[in-house]
């Protein structure tokens, strides 16, 4: 039996955010053969949930990039951010100007002046991006029709509630030279995990809410070795995870240094990569051992 991590965004899902019928296929195929499927995501928890739903996979999930991790309607494992470092952390980035969201136990929390924040950021820096006013109206929009979403008017109202418990900062940083300095500042701090889904942002977890940990955590709950994971993944923030894994798979979509630290690379995530993936690295690997 393998434990199977997949993530989500480049990864088991298209440029079109679509699951293909090949991949779908293959994690079907996967689960007839025994083994067990999850997905290691940086998205919250009840928005992963609603996609795999959309698609009628029941899945377990590592959220927030690993920080929750959900078998069966459970939250078996959480590593959140103490209140006292959201509160700092929260006005450090409303200093620096830095548009933010809350990953939490209820849901996505955010100013209820992202979409503001968001537009004069990316008008301040427009010159040097290659997001379109068009991408950023749809992450906007986006936003504003969620019903995950919750609004909040003070950080305050935030770590003063006591049924909240933050699992991560989602931050979108359009300058290269202002998203250095700032991650550099986050670099010196222990206790928290600074990492990053696209050059356009940065997220910052507890120091153990990353997807190795989701992956172990996962594990342990089933009883496989870690020898017998495999990961896939495309970004930075799947590292930990693919360092974890018996078998790390890079998607061909990867980032350069993502592909550099795998065992193997497979297809893009347009061309199905994840069934690549399965049908070469495991279900062909499990028959041949038999």
């Amino acid at each position: 039996m393998k434990l199977i991590a997949l993530d989500m965004d480049g990864t088991l899902l298209s440029s079109n955010l679509e699951i293909s019928k090949e991949n779908l296929q293959a994690i079907q195929t996967a689960k007839e053969a025994g083994h067990i499927v999850m997905i290691c995501s940086g998205r919250a928890k009840e928005d992963a949930l609603k996609l795999l739903e959309e698609y009628k996979l029941s899945l377990p999930v590592g959220a927030s990039n690993g920080a929750i991790v959900y078998v069966d309607g459970e939250v078996i494992n959480s590593r959140c951010i103490q209140n006292d470092k959201v509160y700092k952390l929260a006005k450090l980035l409303e200093s620096e100007g830095f548009p933010y969201k809350l990953y939490t136990n209820k849901g996505v929390y955010s100013p209820y002046t992202w979409q503001d924040q968001v537009m004069q950021a990316f008008e301040e820096n427009k010159h040097a991006l290659d997001v379109t006013l068009e991408e950023l109206e749809r992450i906007t929009e986006k936003q504003k029709k969620s019903n995950l979403i919750t609004d909040f008017q003070k950080i305050e109202d935030v770590v003063n509630n006591p049924e909240l418990e933050i699992s991560k900062f989602f931050i979108l940083t359009f300058n290269a030279g202002h998203r250095a300095q700032l991650l550099s500042m986050l670099q010196e701090d222990t206790d928290i995990m600074v990492t990053a889904s696209a050059p356009t942002n940065l997220e910052i977890m507890d120091k153990n809410g990353h997807k190795g940990n989701g992956l172990k955590q996962m594990a342990a709950h089933f009883n496989i070795p870690i020898e017998d994971t495999v990961a896939i993944g495309d970004n930075f923030n799947d590292v930990p995870m693919l360092e974890a894994a018996g078998l790390s798979v890079a998607m061909g979509n990867a980032e350069e240094d993502v592909k550099k630290l795998c065992d193997v690379v497979t297809l893009t995530n347009n061309e199905h990569g994840v069934a690549h993936a399965i049908e070469q690295f495991v279900l062909k690997q499990t028959s041949s051992s038999k």
